[in-house]
């Protein structure tokens, strides 16, 4: 089976495709964000509360005892914040693995793509930390500069995963990628971050409400929906950003590269399916929706429809 031609896609249609692809495979994402996130929130969470400064309550008012409980609190909240961030780091690796195995037309698993991150942690975790630290930079000089290399830089993890460049050079070969298209990619950065944003606003104003409830922060009620609130949110915008992100990463690489599947399994390690063969160079045009077993391109142009529910495309199952 010959491989159906990658097209260019607009905002819209990465995010439509990001989700397709999310809802499609959801049992295996979740299970990835699982593993990983539940036993870090259950971490997180009670290393916060073992670390809760002792207060004392004079008039109605609660008073620190002392100002080495402070301490003592900041240094659970920033280990707590650390574990999240390990976790969050490997399930979002483990995601992009499973999100590309199913472009691929493979039937991705949890235990590959847990495996397949775990292998290549320690780079995923530097090209992660680079990112923001050269973002961060950017910031605290002049805003634009750091928006500019936020940007710029938001390929570089599929980068990393699919084709094996490292550190400084995946942030470099992301830029290239991004130059020419810097504000449809911001475009669809800002927009997948902020509706990440909102799930995980919502969630945390419900832990705020049941704590507000509660007379102890900390009470088994709480700890629960901290750690519900935690496992749900990351159960949701983990997958979804590695998602858009992954299919942006293609896109970029279809405009300039007229980039075909047969490559990219090549270079993540995957075989490809039997009998495929390169995809030839990418149509820049518009082109007609036809029927037939298989779309003229991938993802299909808007309109068209297979010959049978049986000819769909093996990489939307």
């Amino acid at each position: 089976m010959n491989a159906p031609q990658l097209r260019p896609l607009g905002v819209g249609e990465i995010f439509d495709v990001a989700i397709n692809v999310y809802r499609r495979h959801a049992a295996t994402l979740l299970r990835v964000v699982l593993f990983v996130v539940v036993p870090a929130n259950v971490l997180a969470v009670l290393i916060q509360a073992s670390a809760q400064p002792e207060t004392v309550t004079i008039d109605g008012q609660r008073f620190q005892t002392s100002d080495e409980d402070t301490w003592t609190y900041l240094a659970g909240a920033g280990s707590a914040a650390l574990v999240t961030f390990l976790a969050t780091t490997i399930a979002s690796g483990a995601c992009f693995k499973a999100i590309a195995d199913a472009y691929l037309g493979e039937a991705p698993t949890w235990r590959n793509s847990l495996g397949f991150a775990a292998r290549r942690f320690h780079s995923i975790l530097w090209v992660t930390i680079l990112f923001y630290v050269v973002a961060s930079l950017g910031l605290v000089l002049l805003i634009v500069p750091g928006v500019y290399l936020w940007a710029s830089f938001g390929v570089a993890v599929p980068v990393l995963l699919t084709e094996g460049i490292k550190g400084r050079r995946a942030l470099g070969r992301s830029r290239r990628l991004v130059k020419g298209r810097w504000w449809p990619v911001f475009a669809v950065l800002l927009l997948g971050t902020i509706l990440t944003g909102i799930v995980s606003s919502v969630l945390t104003a419900l832990v705020g409400a049941i704590s507000f409830v509660e007379a102890d922060a900390y009470s088994l009620a709480s700890i629960a929906a901290q750690i519900l609130a935690g496992t749900v949110s990351n159960a949701i915008t983990v997958p979804f950003t590695a998602a858009f992100v992954i299919v942006l990463y293609f896109d970029l690489r279809v405009r300039k590269e007229a980039f075909d599947l047969q490559l990219l399994a090549r270079q993540i390690g995957v075989e490809p399916p039997g009998g495929m063969t390169p995809a030839p160079s990418v149509p820049l045009g518009p082109r007609e929706p036809v029927g037939g077993s298989q779309p003229p391109y991938w993802p299909p142009p808007p309109g068209w429809k297979p010959t049978s529910p049986a000819a769909e495309d093996p990489r939307t199952e």
